[in-house]
């Protein structure tokens, strides 16, 4: 991609896929116990919300380093998810097949904002 293809946040493909899987987190965390709806469910979807958000604002930014920095922050948020979806799958609250599924988005959106960091500190 081109530096002039991004206009905005929108245009990033990271924050599409992040936006699929945070959509797709809401909607498995529909069924866990309601026992956990102020526990896994809440932390998970925060943690979902978070990484297509950070994106976002990383990009609303004015300077490469303070975008980086919000990229950063969306990858912790993959870090704390993937924990988190871990111990719900060890709990028995999501299925393995849903659980590969989720984990290879966060796998992919980890490559993902690796690249971008490299990108946008190859500009700097």
């Amino acid at each position: 991609m081109s530096e002039g293809a991004v206009r905005s946040h929108r245009d990033l493909k990271v924050w599409q896929i992040a936006l699929d899987m945070t959509e797709t987190l809401y909607r498995t965390t529909v069924d866990w116990p309601k026992a956990e709806q102020y526990g896994l469910v809440s932390q998970v979807r925060r943690a979902a919300v978070s990484v297509p958000a950070n994106i976002a604002e990383g990009a609303g930014r004015r300077t490469p380093g303070e975008f980086m920095h919000f990229i950063g922050i969306a990858r912790g948020s993959l870090a704390e998810l993937e924990t988190l979806l871990i111990i719900a799958r060890r709990l028995g609250y999501i299925e393995e097949p849903s659980f590969r599924a989720i984990m290879d988005d966060l796998f992919e959106l980890g490559r993902m904002t690796t690249g971008l960091l490299k990108s946008i500190g190859d500009r700097r």
